[in-house]
C-alpha cells in the first residue's frame, strides 16, 4: 500500500500569531513477520505501548521480547499493522481476526494500538484505523472490537469519533465487561 498522504497547512490564529499545523505523511504498511526491520518496529512499538501508563508503565521483559514476533507468526489467527513516517517507525497495530458467534461472519479484535509520543496528535492514528477497517471489509468481517482504559480519554475520543463504542446486547442488563485471569506458567 503507497502513502496516505495529508496536506501541510498554515492556519491564522487570533492577533498576529501564526500556527503551523502538520499532518505528516504516513506509510501504512500490513507487516511481514519474516522481515527482520517489521519485527524489529513491531517489538519497537510494543515496548512503547507497554512503558506507557496506558500499558502499564513498564518495559517488556527481554524473554517477552525474544518471543514476540515467533508469536505471532506461530498464531494464524495474528496480523501486524505498521506506520512509517519516512524510515521510522510511527505507530503500531496487532490484530486477532476470530469468529462472531452472534453474526456469523469473521471480526477482527484490535489486540494492540500505539502510536509513538512523537507523532501523536498527526493522523496517525486514523489512518491505522483505514487500514484496519479495510482487512475487515476485505474478509467480510461483521465487526472490528477493542478494549480501552477508562482513563485514556485521548483514545476514546479518537475511537468514538471513527463510531466505537460500548458493547451491550440489551441496555437493561449493561455494557459488556473485558474481564481477565492470569494464568501460572
Amino acid at each position: 500500500m503507497g502513502p496516505a498522504e495529508n496536506e501541510r497547512r498554515s492556519e491564522a490564529r487570533a492577533g498576529d500569531a501564526m500556527t503551523a499545523t502538520f499532518t505528516l505523511s504516513a506509510t501504512i504498511v500490513r507487516a511481514d513477520y519474516a522481515n527482520a526491520d517489521h519485527a524489529a518496529a513491531i517489538v519497537q512499538m510494543l515496548r512503547v505501548y507497554a512503558m506507557d501508563p496506558m500499558g502499564g508503565g513498564e518495559d517488556l521483559s527481554p524473554q517477552v521480547q525474544a518471543d514476540l514476533v515467533p508469536g505471532l507468526a506461530a498464531t494464524p489467527a495474528a496480523s501486524s499493522i505498521l506506520a512509517y513516517v519516512g524510515d521510522e517507525v510511527a505507530g503500531l497495530a496487532n490484530l486477532m481476526t476470530t469468529f462472531s458467534s452472534f453474526g456469523g461472519k469473521p471480526l477482527i479484535n484490535i489486540h494492540d494500538i500505539v502510536v509513538s509520543k512523537e507523532h501523536r496528535g498527526l493522523g496517525i492514528g486514523r489512518k491505522l484505523f483505514a487500514e484496519i477497517e479495510s482487512i475487515a471489509r476485505d474478509i467480510g468481517a461483521c465487526k472490528v472490537t477493542l478494549e480501552v482504559l477508562e482513563g485514556n480519554e485521548t483514545a476514546r475520543g479518537l475511537y468514538a469519533s471513527l463510531g466505537y463504542g460500548d458493547y451491550q446486547l440489551d441496555p437493561k442488563m449493561g455494557k459488556a465487561l473485558f474481564w481477565q485471569k492470569r494464568l501460572e506458567t
